[in-house]
């Protein structure tokens, strides 16, 4: 598809904090609801004229929702802080919040957040919040703040995910998706869609996620989630792969977490995804999902991949590799 953009992970980023941490970072480059503003008056006669269909309100229903308490104590430092309410699923409304400098972003964060928070409860189901908080930072700074980065992050990080530290069984707080400052510029629309939706999975199924499971797992499903019913081709979606196959070298093995960071970081990412579109079309979505709740509980090694892999979907690790293997060889030619 014409100006897709593909999602890579920030190397091993979400080991190296303390808190939980999920990034994408662009490594090539291809391809409604009330909006609440909180913004000087001389801001808003403008903003209104620029968007005339919308309806600005200023007031303190917004303000006083909990899960900006920690965002504008970063933000508001950076200037003045326009926050958008959008109606999302079954859910309370979704925020995006960000600066008057970063309006076109937040203007297509605001018109996709609805149908990307459908899509992947489409996928993962509607057992999560179905609303969420996404920020837009508008500096190298403001980004590392949001991310809780004890540095700057590096500049190939297109968006990041996070949540406070919590204990497995419990649900996660202080949930957000955090775009990076340049995003805009390198992605389109749609390129900043699928992103969104990327980073919504990651959101949607972090109660269930461990630290230290398989990246392939990981990685893969939210990328499958984010591209999941846009029509696109596999040589799209996996170019690299794609070309690797014509050439005749079809991956030996399930990638590895190392991978996942490095020069290979968007080869990892495709093969992930390929995993994921994989099981969903042989086996079958609810499947897909029921693997990333057994692969996702825990670490994992080749013997207990293949126990969940058996209980799953019948198939030992091996048989698995070679179907995959298989199946892409078809799909790349």
């Amino acid at each position: 598809m014409t100006g897709m953009r593909r999602l890579r992970d920030w190397g091993s980023a979400r080991r190296r904090f303390e808190f939980c941490l999920t990034v994408a970072v662009v490594v090539a480059l291809t391809g409604v609801g009330v909006a609440l503003l909180m913004l000087p008056n001389a801001v808003l006669p403008a903003m209104r004229a620029a968007q005339p269909g919308s309806t600005d309100v200023v007031g303190q229903a917004t303000a006083a929702d909990p899960r900006l308490a920690e965002v504008r104590r970063i933000v508001e430092p950076f200037g003045p802080v326009v926050v958008r309410q959008v109606p999302t699923g079954a859910g309370r409304p979704s925020l995006v919040v960000g600066h008057p400098g970063q309006r076109a972003d937040i203007d297509i964060l605001e018109r996709e957040l609805p149908a990307a928070i459908a899509a992947v409860t489409d996928v993962w189901g509607t057992g999560w919040a179905q609303s969420a908080l996404v920020v837009v930072a508008s500096s190298p700074s403001e980004f590392a703040g949001l991310v809780r980065a004890s540095s700057l992050v590096p500049a190939e990080v297109a968006a990041a995910s996070i949540a406070d530290p919590f204990s497995p069984g419990s649900q996660p707080t202080g949930q957000r998706v955090v775009f990076g400052p340049d995003t805009g510029r390198r992605l389109d629309p749609a390129g900043m869609a699928t992103l969104l939706r990327h980073e919504l999975t990651h959101i949607a199924a972090r109660a269930d996620t461990v630290d230290g499971a398989p990246l392939w797992m990981l990685e893969g499903f939210a990328d499958y989630t984010a591209n999941y019913g846009q029509g696109r081709r596999f040589a799209d979606v996996a170019p690299t792969v794609t070309a690797r196959a014509h050439a005749g070298d079809i991956p030996g093995d399930l990638p590895a977490d190392a991978e996942f960071s490095g020069p290979n970081a968007a080869l990892a990412y495709e093969k992930a995804w390929s995993i994921c579109a994989f099981v969903a079309e042989k086996y079958d979505q609810p499947r897909l999902v029921q693997l990333y709740h057994r692969i996702a509980a825990a670490e994992q090694n080749p013997a207990t991949e293949d126990r969940i892999l058996r209980d799953v979907l019948g198939t030992t690790r091996t048989d698995f590799i070679t179907d995959w293997r298989s199946w892409l060889r078809t799909q790349a030619t």
